[in-house]
């Protein structure tokens, strides 16, 4: 039968998920109720609360005493976040709460892979859910009202919720294996590198994989990094890396400083290269911080305008990823596009600016093997040497 896990501070919402659990049981499915909270409750969990604090690696006694809330969540978070990673069987997650326990809730689920069901109903959800979400799928309900006892309109609310999990559940449950079971390989790409990528695409298609595209928009790339850590890639095509300049400049599409970390720790085959690392973007021309005044702007369309890197910012793009790329433990290759880094660094763009990427360039090398090609990143060819490339190292070589 489906489980679906139910994981709440029973100390403040022990009626709302007693009212869950008989839902759920009654839409068919187990269910394995984890207490999450600090303060005592009357609830009977199957989890309780002092294990989720022991596996937290804190004192459930210690927490009480101390009264910071703070420390409370993070702890009754983690130790979720191991209780759901010990636990036999999961078909979905359910949890409810404000700002607390949907902080615990989005800190146990955040480990669990892509595509197992993760519902969470919260009264933070009608504000920025990326704190909850990240670059996992959680799908989020706002609960209109606060969670304060199962009321007329709560109990609309809760009870979609509760039918939603258990639906996921019983549908993850009875699920036939995928058909498609080639590899996965995940790419990168930006509108100014969509050729390369399309190239790359095309060929690892025709190799035998199946290819995941993220557009570079700084959630793309912290989901790229996800399914990373989730151990279903077998390769990682990084073509475009431009999220790192935003990271740099103060752009609005950075995808932070752990972005191209996580298939070199974990030793996933990648090829990357530098494109797009030519701009820092923002939003409408209007918008773009005063102190850029002067810089090489290229408005792209009314919502998005361009900046071009310069000489400076793009040698220390290229340390940055030479440190980040030196310390990877599988197999990792650099490719150099000599003849520009994006469609806008191509001769004759407004971008073009051999100088600043030379200075990318001379950076990055050495820190691992570098293929230096005379084309422009959009060049068919530079996509098909990386798609070849990337196909060697996960094959071990084998055409």
């Amino acid at each position: 039968m489906a489980t679906v896990v139910l994981v709440g501070t029973l100390d403040t919402k022990g009626p709302e998920y007693e009212w869950l659990r008989e839902r759920v049981r009654e839409l068919g499915c187990e269910v394995v109720l984890v207490d999450a909270g600090v303060g005592a409750s009357e609830v009977d969990a199957d989890v309780p609360a002092e294990e989720v604090a022991r596996a937290g690696g804190a004192s459930l006694s210690a927490l009480r005493d101390a009264g910071d809330r703070g420390a409370a969540v993070t702890a009754m978070g983690e130790g979720a976040a191991a209780v759901l990673a010990g636990l036999e069987r999961i078909d979905a997650v359910l949890a409810v709460g404000g700002s607390g326990g949907s902080s615990i809730a989005a800190r146990a689920v955040r480990d669990l892979p892509i595509g197992l069901p993760k519902v969470i109903v919260s009264t933070m959800a009608a504000g920025d859910v990326s704190p909850y979400v990240g670059a996992k799928d959680v799908t989020l309900m706002y609960s209109v009202v606060d969670i304060a006892g199962v009321n007329r309109v709560s109990r609309l609310i809760l009870g979609n919720a509760a039918a939603a999990a258990a639906g996921m559940a019983k549908a993850r449950e009875r699920a036939a294996p995928a058909a498609d079971e080639r590899p996965l390989v995940a790419a990168s790409m930006f509108g100014v590198t969509t050729p390369a990528v399309d190239a790359a695409r095309e060929r690892l298609d025709e190799l035998g994989y199946e290819v995941l595209v993220f557009h570079a928009t700084g959630a793309g790339g912290q989901a790229l990094e996800g399914l990373v850590e989730s151990g279903l890639l077998a390769g990682v095509l990084d073509l475009t890396t431009t999220e790192l300049a935003d990271d740099l400049v103060g752009g609005v599409l950075s995808a932070g400083p752990e972005r191209l970390t996580a298939a070199g720790r974990l030793g996933v085959p990648q090829v990357v290269a530098p494109g797009a690392l030519d701009m820092v973007n923002f939003g409408p021309r209007e918008t773009v911080p005063e102190r850029f005044e002067g810089r090489n702007l290229y408005v792209h369309n009314p919502t998005v305008t361009l900046m071009r890197t310069t000489r400076d910012e793009m040698a220390e793009l290229g340390r940055r990823i030479a440190g980040k790329l030196r310390d990877a433990t599988g197999p990792t290759v650099l490719f150099l596009p000599l003849g520009g880094v994006s469609a806008l660094d191509a001769p004759g763009m407004p971008f073009h600016d051999p100088e600043a990427d030379e200075a990318c360039f001379a950076a990055m090398e050495g820190a691992v093997e570098t293929e230096r090609l005379d084309m422009n990143i959009n060049d068919p060819a530079f996509g098909r040497a990386m798609a070849d490339r990337l196909h060697e190292m996960i094959s071990g070589g084998s055409q």
